[in-house]
């Protein structure tokens, strides 16, 4: 078939010249301006709604509130998930939909349905908060800050004002969060004593000083030729001022504030203690906006930080977190393990042909192809991500390919005593249909991985979209300039011999037996195919491959009840067994916050992998064996993903059977060996106050119970933020927040003493209207799908998370679930099973096209089934190297998997392709066979060799961050060789057998036509 594409282009070299170089030229600039981030931007469409009723317990809230709005989001379109939390005073909903679903309308129904059903809530709610939950990679850069002359409160408006205003000014910045200290506040400290003496509630204390200590507008007057404004001002304006103001006490009575109140101008009550290496800090994470640059976003936050240190000496930031260094490491290594493999595969390519021009020719296909990708990766909105430079440091040996087989082909025929210029206009037209249908096979095997769905088809777009891309360019390259250059710049070779060499000989003797005993032959290639997959029982299954990211995260969970003091206490205990550990630079640790006092997280920041002699998850084993001694602590740490490697969830109505279900499986899975930290998240008991109020008393009195609610939780906590007063200084405002004083002195008498104002104006002890006791209750409920959920956790340590999987759903307590109770998946393990399940479609619909591609070009129905007889000889290798190194099938593995298939195929397709183009020439079918063998035996090895060369360091760990690409090489490296190596003996002989059957099938075809 001719190809007068190549043929136009030798005869004028100037327009492929000059499409080039433009086409380099904008892919340079294309490249400075990509933006450079460690995973690809993914919107998942998840909506957050958090409704707060301050001191309701967990069980009031999920009867009053979760349920309802579970009710009310069920029905929504796209909904996948809904995952609930419920903490005292708060529920936290959250709504995935499925990837398809419009952000914006998911958001919209989110809030319309949280609107009606307003009126069934509870009146004592604050608003509902529907939100967005952005899903983008964290926080890029994490600081500590130092100020030893502010106080706490001063720091933390310092980073919460001036700090913000700074970084949110550079571009790319999208938020600062503000990790320790406290607010500043006004706090009015009560006396139980003096309260009870005037017959005044906190609550009427706290309402007056809202509606006086306030500046309100009055209205205009006109005076003169003047208008004048009129304002009422009856804001304090500081501590002092406050004291002065009189509280009125009914009947023309009052009393001054300072009277009956210590009013302190400080911080709010402290429910978190952050803490750098014991010392208390407070610190700040940025967080990048979508498509923005992290390494250039970094870099401009860390001189905006220079720029504020030098006009605020008194403040010292510390650098705790950074992705940019993941980020740039990653990036490195990639730029790295692409050079690497380009050199590699330039240096095959001089072994085999020994000429510096042919070999400076294939080389040159490599920037050539590459170059141009960026342009489309700009145009399509893409970064340079982990994703898409591992596409492109992969497909580095498929681009020489092309080039590889042109110039190989050029060089036979320049052997045969023909000049460059004849050799090139030859070669490139007989080799022309062989590189398209390779090329094509290529991008047909990768662009289905970009339209699998789910999260891994978000994830892997740029993957597949890449390769091809790059693909597509290495054949424009192969087809217009490769040729070109050849036929101007080669010179033919002195010494002109094209005769085999030995193991030309021999392979020549090989394929003649294979031709003479077919049976035999095909036999052992049914035998070795059955026995590739009899392997899959020995693979070990996981979603990602283990990596040392230098940094491990704890979590620290004392009993319910436990101050935040104690919880701190715990945590510097922590602290100082962690800094015995030469391996770890700094512990930073944070005490409370969101969910609980009684809770601690612990961030670990260890040495460089070089630079210790343990891994990260080594480092783990160590030190939880250490922490055992606490008491009645329960510690764990999470992977890079913030939840443990394994997570079994148990769902149903029934939360005694739910919580016993959970126990006698934490319980099995600690006689497991592999998994370490089991545990579940069963709730502990909170321990609780509870006020019975007396109905009968209540009532006579004219006294409701949300009025006893309102008045134990003002005096206790405060009032809702949005009720307290607020002091006006220096253009800030303060909020005034009246209540008992918090500590030893108030005790269950002190609650008892409260005043509660009756409906004749009044007021009566609330002990004379309620029974005040001790209780307890859950301190937390979750929820899964409108179902209680329980979840039993666990890390691995030497153990795949496919036959951890297997060995848990084999526990007798897993198969003997009480009746209601069912056990999903959820986390990594959900994601593992819906990636395979996605990448064996895509697998699928890659064959189909692979087959309807080759069927389009070679016009075949039944050929096409010899080329891709490869496919199962390659994954066979894949799977025996997989085995023999005891490595998991995971991601990166399939991947490696899914790229067998192409370069398999194209084997078999240079094969073929001579075969049937001798055929046509009129050469006897079987000197046909054998002389195709003989002739493109050397461009598939030479091909084979340059992926393996690229591929072999990664495999032996030689750069950095090789840790995701391990998985991968092997495969590849196995794959390779077998599918190089058998489909040389094989293809061959079933080429012959298809033609027999052919010739058999297509006489009885015409007769019945």
């Amino acid at each position: 078939m001719s190809m007068p594409i190549s043929t136009w282009a030798i005869r004028n070299p100037i327009p492929p010249i000059v499409l080039f170089l433009a086409l380099t030229i904008a892919g340079l600039i294309a490249f400075t301006k990509l933006p450079v981030t460690s995973m690809p931007s993914v919107i998942v469409p998840v909506v957050s709604v958090t409704i707060s009723q301050p001191g309701a317990s967990p069980t009031e809230i999920e009867s009053q509130i979760t349920r309802r709005v579970e009710g009310a989001l069920a029905g929504l379109r796209g909904v996948k998930h809904i995952t609930s939390t419920i903490s005292e005073g708060t529920s936290l909903s959250t709504v995935e939909f499925h990837l398809e679903t419009d952000f914006d309308r998911a958001m919209s129904d989110t809030r319309d349905a949280i609107t009606n059903i307003r009126d069934q809530l509870p009146r004592s709610i604050l608003e509902p908060q529907v939100q967005r939950v952005e899903i983008d990679g964290g926080a890029l850069l994490a600081f500590s800050v130092e100020a030893p002359e502010m106080r706490a409160e001063d720091l933390a408006w310092f980073i919460d004002d001036t700090v913000s205003r700074n970084l949110l000014a550079v571009p790319g910045v999208a938020s600062v969060r503000r990790q320790g200290g406290v607010v500043h506040e006004i706090t009015v400290t009560l006396d139980p004593a003096k309260l009870a003496a005037f017959s005044v509630t906190a609550a009427e204390i706290s309402r007056q000083l809202a509606l006086t200590t306030i500046d309100l507008p009055g209205g205009r007057l006109i005076e003169g030729e003047r208008e004048y404004s009129l304002r009422t001002l009856g804001g304090a304006q500081s501590a002092s001022a406050l004291r002065d103001i009189w509280i009125g006490l009914g009947s023309g009575r009052g009393v001054r504030l300072g009277d009956i109140a210590e009013v302190t101008d400080g911080g709010a009550e402290a429910r978190s203690i952050t803490r750098l290496d014991g010392k208390p800090v407070v610190t700040f994470a940025v967080f990048r906006a979508k498509g923005a640059s992290e390494i250039t976003v970094g870099e401009s936050v860390k001189r905006a930080l220079e720029d504020s240190q030098a006009a605020d000496p008194f403040v010292t930031y510390k650098e705790i977190f950074s992705l940019v260094d993941f980020t740039q490491t990653s990036y490195q290594s990639t730029l790295y393990v692409f050079f690497e493999g380009a050199i590699l595969t330039i240096l095959t390519v001089f072994l085999f042909l020994r000429d510096r021009r042919a070999t400076a020719l294939a080389a040159l296909t490599i920037p050539l192809s590459i170059i141009p990708t960026f342009l489309v990766l700009y145009f399509l909105g893409f970064s340079l991500n982990f994703v898409s430079l591992m596409a492109i440091s992969l497909v580095t040996g498929v681009l020489v390919d092309d080039a590889i087989v042109e110039i190989e082909n050029i060089h036979r025929h320049m052997a045969q005593a023909k000049g460059p210029y004849d050799a090139a206009m030859i070669a490139a037209d007989e080799i022309g249909l062989a590189v398209v249908a390779t090329t094509a096979v290529i991008c047909a095997v990768f662009m289905p991985v970009s339209f699998m769905g789910g999260a891994a088809g978000k994830f892997f777009i740029q993957f597949g979209v890449t390769v091809s891309v790059a693909a597509f360019f290495s054949l424009m390259v192969a087809r217009l300039l490769t040729p070109m250059i050849a036929a101007y710049g080669l010179k033919a070779p002195a010494h002109r011999d094209d005769k085999p060499g030995l193991w030309g000989l021999r392979y020549r003797h090989l394929v003649v037996w294979t031709l003479d005993n077919r049976g035999k032959t095909l036999g052992i290639a049914a035998l070795s195919v059955v026995l590739s997959f009899g392997l899959v029982p020995y693979l070990s299954t996981g979603y990602l491959p283990y990596e040392d990211y230098a940094q491990s995260s704890m979590t620290i969970e004392l009993p319910r009840g436990a101050t935040l003091e104690q919880t701190d206490a715990v945590a510097l205990r922590v602290v100082d067994i962690l800094k015995k550990h030469p391996e770890v630079m700094y512990v930073l640790t944070s005490a409370g916050g969101e969910t609980g006092v009684n809770t601690a997280t612990v961030e670990i920041k260890l040495l460089p992998l070089k630079a210790r002699n343990v891994s990260q998850r080594g480092f783990e084993s160590q030190v939880l064996s250490e922490l055992t001694d606490l008491p009645d602590v329960r510690i764990k740490f999470a992977n890079s993903g913030g939840s443990k490697d394994i997570s079994i969830a148990l769902t149903g109505e029934n939360a005694a059977a739910l919580d016993a279900a959970a126990r006698a499986i934490e319980r099995d899975m600690r006689g497991i060996a592999g998994l370490i930290a089991v545990g579940s998240t069963a709730p502990s008991e909170q321990p609780e106050i509870v006020i019975l109020p007396d109905f009968a008393k209540a009532a006579q009195l004219g006294v409701t119970v949300q009025a006893l609610s309102d008045a134990v939780n003002i005096a206790t906590i405060g009032d809702i933020d949005t009720n307290l007063a607020k002091l006006n200084h220096d253009g800030r405002q303060f909020a005034i927040r009246v209540r008992l004083a918090s500590g030893p002195t108030t005790t269950l008498d002190t609650i008892g003493e409260l005043r509660i104002p009756t409906s004749e104006g009044g007021s009566v002890p609330l002990s004379a209207l309620a029974e005040i006791r001790f209780g307890s209750g859950p301190a937390s409920i979750e929820r899964y799908d409108r179902r209680r959920k329980i979840a039993v956790e666990a890390n691995l340590v030497d153990l795949s998370l496919g036959d951890a999987l297997q060995l848990i759903s084999d526990l007798p307590s897993m198969k003997a679930l009480p009746k209601g109770i069912e056990a999903l998946n959820t986390g990594d393990v959900e994601e593992m099973t819906d990636l395979f399940s996605r990448f064996l479609t895509a697998i699928g619909a890659g064959l189909m096209m692979v087959y309807a591609i080759q069927v389009l070009l070679y016009k075949d129905w039944i050929q096409p089934f010899t080329r891709m007889a490869a496919l199962p000889l390659s994954i066979g290798g894949a799977f025996l190297a997989l085995v023999l190194t005891n490595t998991d099938l995971n991601m990166p593995a399939a991947i490696g998997i899914l790229m067998l298939m192409g370069i398999a195929d194209k084997n078999s397709i240079l094969l073929v392709d001579y075969m049937v183009e001798r055929i046509r020439q009129g050469v006897p079918r079987r000197e046909a066979i054998i002389e195709s063998c003989a002739v493109r035996a050397r461009p598939i090895i030479m091909t084979s060799l340059a992926m393996l060369a690229g591929m072999v360091p990664i495999v032996l760990g030689i750069g950095l961050d090789t840790a995701f690409r391990a998985p991968m090489a092997v495969a590849v490296i196995g794959g390779l060789i077998s599918s190089t190596a058998l489909s040389l003996v094989f293809v061959p002989v079933l080429f012959d057998c298809v033609r027999d059957f052919e010739d058999w099938l297509l006489p009885k075809l015409r007769r019945l036509a």
